[in-house]
């Protein structure tokens, strides 16, 4: 678990992983509910234990990224015939954690394109630029992942220790120097390849010794996304909603109205009464006495 926030004005406690990774929601936790009303067997084909599960979950994913490569669409038949096989009973578990977890780690949504035969594509969802760049076939959204480290920073102050995002990304399954099947080499990605696309900067921890690094937003993330956009991104894939997030909200409403009034001049400007019809919806109405 992070500490509380860096920043010491700051009244938000709570650390990022339990905001995001708590076992009481319907989000991306390794601790999900399933059904396990029935025993488990030996010649209970359709019992599945929980590393089974996660197996068969990691074997989906792969698929649908296979599919997503081929640009073909996914078929519910092709699922439980390649890669389901014996528990087409746990099929809507399996399929909503894979869905899920591709919602995490490329921000794809699984979206159903035919309902007479369960035919399924996937979608980008997120407007970063980075993805509409990938020249190479093989190459996937990284987009979720960005976002997320977007949101540890924006959680942390607006400034995140290096060790903190690790912490975080290890709780996922991403670890420094070791090769992903969607992100490569970790640290390459976000040390490298996002702080040269400026969507991350990656800077020396002034006065520290032996030296350590923190990670800031980057000009470009500024530019094509918002606190507020990040925020939904991240009640999103918890499945909860951006307002629960309660002070970091508020914050980042804040922020997007500040950037608004910089940017559009006048404040009865339709996009400056959008933004605070959102503040408004988002502020707890007044009691009375």
């Amino acid at each position: 678990m992070l500490s509380p926030p860096q920043n010491p004005q700051s009244s938000c406690s709570c650390s990022f992983s339990s905001m995001l990774w708590s076992t009481s929601d319907e989000g991306f936790s390794s601790q999900e509910e399933e059904d396990t009303s029935s025993p488990q067997t030996s010649t209970d084909t359709e019992s599945l234990p929980r590393d089974w599960l996660d197996q068969k979950v990691m074997d989906l994913v792969h698929f649908m990224i296979l599919k997503y490569r081929l640009k073909e669409p996914i078929t519910k038949a092709e699922m439980l015939k390649i890669v389901i096989k014996r528990y087409k009973k746990r099929f809507s578990l399996i399929f909503k954690k894979a869905s899920k977890c591709l919602e995490v780690i490329s921000g794809l949504d699984v979206k159903e394109v035919d309902p007479t035969i369960h035919s399924y594509v996937l979608v980008n969802s997120l407007d970063l630029t980075h993805d509409e760049m990938l020249s190479d076939n093989q190459s996937m959204p990284k987009n979720g992942l960005l976002l997320i480290i977007l949101g540890v920073i924006f959680i942390e102050g607006n400034c995140a220790p290096e060790e903190d995002i690790w912490d975080i990304l290890n709780t996922m399954g991403v670890y420094a120097g070791r090769e992903h099947f969607i992100y490569g080499e970790p640290r390459k990605l976000i040390t490298r390849d996002w702080v040269q696309e400026n969507y991350l900067e990656y800077r020396q921890v002034r006065n520290s010794d032996p030296a350590r690094y923190e990670f800031v937003w980057g000009p470009r993330a500024h530019a094509e996304t918002s606190k507020v956009k990040v925020l939904e991104f991240l009640a999103k894939i918890k499945g909860t909603d951006p307002i629960s997030f309660s002070c970091w909200y508020e914050k980042a409403l804040r922020d997007e109205e500040e950037r608004a009034r910089a940017t559009i001049g006048p404040v009865d400007s339709p996009t400056a009464m959008f933004i605070a019809q959102r503040w408004s919806a988002a502020s707890p109405a007044p009691t009375e006495e």
